[in-house]
């Protein structure tokens, strides 16, 4: 670790920026933006390969000693631990929920017939071929304002009707007003350890930011990711899965989509962490050895095997 004070690596987006200046003020630190090669903008970045080449660029970055700590959004890390790294903490998670940002104050209901939905996302793809069969999903790129401004576009040839994003993002931003509809996790589940947040340093430096660990929100995060890890799945893959603690118990429902919308296999189970010395790690590997066992892997674009 640096002698003085912390610094803490992120990405320069506006997203990342709001994410993580409110750790570094936790951690009292300074924020450094690490650029990677060619990091001109958000959106040409995500076409060279998403979230993975800011992951890689921040982690290079920690083990360069140029940082102490970076943020990541969980739910795009790869589900391999990384060398010489460790994930320090997970603070308390935002929220989870996925939502509709429509024209007009329309919901998924009320959307008209073959209105264009614009996601990035093969999970959401799927759910909203599911529900919404006649919708028109237009595959996007770009950060949330980006996004956002495509929908009720005067330009034709962007304009869009609807785009499906995540609270937490919008709501870091401050563009929660451009939400029409909530999608509740009961019957529309989002990306593991969607809403979380996760704070890596390199190995022997995990006391720098213990303190922000929140034990539930890791649990949960751990057997979210815990299952797209035993289907050997991308944190792109159409997984939804939902874990939480109640009571003492931990519950854990995930569920794998055709890419088309066309089926669903879902699994859910309960243990009472106290009884087990991995709670996270045992309840993902009872739901993806159930969901492989129905044929997850002859449905999605998983590897996955029993």
């Amino acid at each position: 670790m640096s002698v003085g004070k912390l610094r803490l690596g992120t990405r320069g987006s506006a997203l990342a920026l709001a994410q993580s200046q409110a750790i570094a003020e936790k951690l009292g630190a300074e924020v450094v933006v690490i650029e990677s090669e060619g990091d001109r903008s958000t959106e040409s970045l995500a076409l060279m390969g998403g979230t993975g080449v800011f992951v890689t660029a921040l982690r290079h970055a920690l083990l360069a000693n140029e940082v102490d700590v970076v943020i990541h959004s969980f739910k795009d890390l790869p589900t391999a631990p990384a060398d010489g790294l460790a994930i320090a903490a997970v603070p308390p998670r935002a929220d989870a929920r996925d939502a509709l940002c429509a024209r007009d104050g329309f919901t998924l209901d009320t959307l008209p017939e073959g209105a264009k939905v614009g996601t990035g996302s093969p999970r959401r793809r799927a759910q909203l071929a599911a529900r919404r069969p006649d919708l028109e999903i237009v595959d996007i790129r770009g950060n949330v304002d980006t996004r956002l401004a495509r929908v009720g576009s005067d330009d034709p040839e962007r304009a869009l009707d609807a785009v499906v994003l995540a609270v937490a993002g919008l709501d870091r931003l401050g563009r929660a007003d451009a939400i029409t509809q909530h999608l509740e996790l009961a019957w529309w589940p989002t990306a593991p350890a969607q809403g979380a947040l996760a704070v890596e340093t390199r190995a022997g430096d995990t006391n720098i930011a213990a303190k922000l660990d929140h034990r539930p929100t890791r649990l949960a995060a751990e057997a979210e990711r815990g299952v797209l890890a035993r289907l050997e799945a991308g944190c792109s893959a159409p997984i939804a899965a939902t874990a939480f603690s109640e009571d003492g118990m931990m519950f854990l429902t995930a569920s794998v989509y055709a890419l088309d919308g066309s089926a669903k296999l879902t699994a859910s189970h309960a243990l009472y962490a106290a009884d087990s010395k991995d709670p996270a790690g045992e309840l993902s590997a009872r739901a993806a050895t159930e969901l492989l066992d129905a044929g997850a892997a002859d449905l999605a674009p998983i590897r996955g095997s029993r």
